[in-house]
């Protein structure tokens, strides 16, 4: 089996091809949504420390978020919710549409 790849790395996992991570995300969409989330925390006056202790994850990690470096998983944004005492959709509700 021949494989072709056009200026980028490709990966197969069971024989089905996988893109690399780094090509499947869009990085502004994830700074635009740690922005949102950003705001939503200082509205509420709480520390990266507070979300963190209540969504049970690390500070580093929620920083990361918010700076736009990661890709929350479901989970994670579940928690966050509600650490900031906010539902989910409250929270996921951030404007990405491109200028």
């Amino acid at each position: 089996m021949q494989h072709k790849s056009i200026n980028a790395q490709v990966y197969f996992i069971n024989n089905a091809q996988i893109a690399p991570m780094n090509n499947l995300r869009n990085t502004d969409q994830l700074i635009k949504f740690g922005n949102h989330l950003r705001a939503l925390r200082t509205s509420k006056k709480m520390t990266l420390e507070r979300v963190a202790f209540g969504a049970d994850v690390e500070i580093s990690q929620i920083y990361r978020i918010e700076k736009g470096k990661i890709n929350p998983t479901l989970t994670t944004l579940i928690a966050i919710s509600k650490a900031l005492e906010m539902n989910i959709g409250e929270v996921v509700n951030a404007d990405f549409s491109t200028p």
